[in-house]
């Protein structure tokens, strides 16, 4: 049994993902889906790329700067097959698994695996929070390192960088100069930029893009700053 369950979050607030929550008569291969939408990929090596999305509910994280707090709730339970259907309709060729934290959900693994072998550009985002050792090689995991502004820096689950493939990507989100310096730290630490890219990106609204420019550029860092382009083109709506 996998059980997911809120940390950081008021008990009344908490949410739990677990096998047993389905009734007996749900079929192994289903996830609780909260949405699937076509759009242009924001972040990462694909930015630009139109996407097929598909966002799984829930998540054991409670970031403070989180832009998808209505995934941590509710959702519906789909098959794999149905969901691979419905990407199917919208004839693009990336597809981008995300959450909430999509490995909170085991079978999230076999949803990649199906993916990748009907011949998609599979690519996961997923906190860093939850092993990555299992996911399919052919996916392109953009593993979200979090900073201590984001309130959760405690789960960082270290061990992952052992699984970083040179197509992966880390990804670390900065609120103020203190997660700079420590993302720069960290990036150092564990030599980061010698497995694979490094992507910064600063909070939206928090902290100037020009400003996280700047500080990289003046430390000659190697990494790659990235602006979200969703929020540029449609700022906070779901489902783009």
């Amino acid at each position: 049994m996998t059980t997911v369950a809120a940390r950081g979050a008021a008990a009344g607030d908490a949410v739990a993902i677990t096998d047993a929550n389905a009734d007996a008569t749900q079929s192994p291969e289903r996830l609780r889906i909260t949405e699937i939408f076509h759009s242009l990929q924001g972040e990462a090596d694909a930015v630009g790329w139109p996407s097929v999305f598909v966002r799984l509910t829930g998540c054991p994280l409670r970031c403070g700067w989180c832009d998808t707090t209505y995934s941590f709730h509710g959702g519906e339970w789909r098959t794999i097959d149905a969901v691979l259907d419905e990407v199917a309709t919208h004839g693009a060729r990336h597809v981008c698994v995300t959450g909430g934290e999509p490995l909170a959900q085991k079978r999230c693994l076999a949803l990649l695996a199906r993916l990748c072998d009907a011949g998609y550009e599979v690519s996961l985002e997923t906190s860093g929070a939850l092993d990555v050792g299992e996911v399919d090689a052919r996916v392109r995991k953009v593993v979200d390192l979090k900073a201590p502004g984001s309130g959760e820096v405690a789960r960082n689950l270290w061990s992952n960088i052992a699984h970083l493939l040179p197509h992966d990507q880390v990804k670390v989100v900065l609120a103020d100069r203190f997660d700079y310096d420590w993302a720069v730290a960290r990036v150092r630490e564990h030599g980061l930029d010698a497995r694979c890219q490094v992507l910064f990106s600063p909070v939206h609204g928090r902290l100037a893009p020009r400003t996280l420019a700047e500080w990289i550029l003046a430390d000659r860092l190697p990494v790659r700053m990235q602006l979200q382009l969703h929020k540029l083109l449609w700022g906070e709506e779901p489902g783009r």
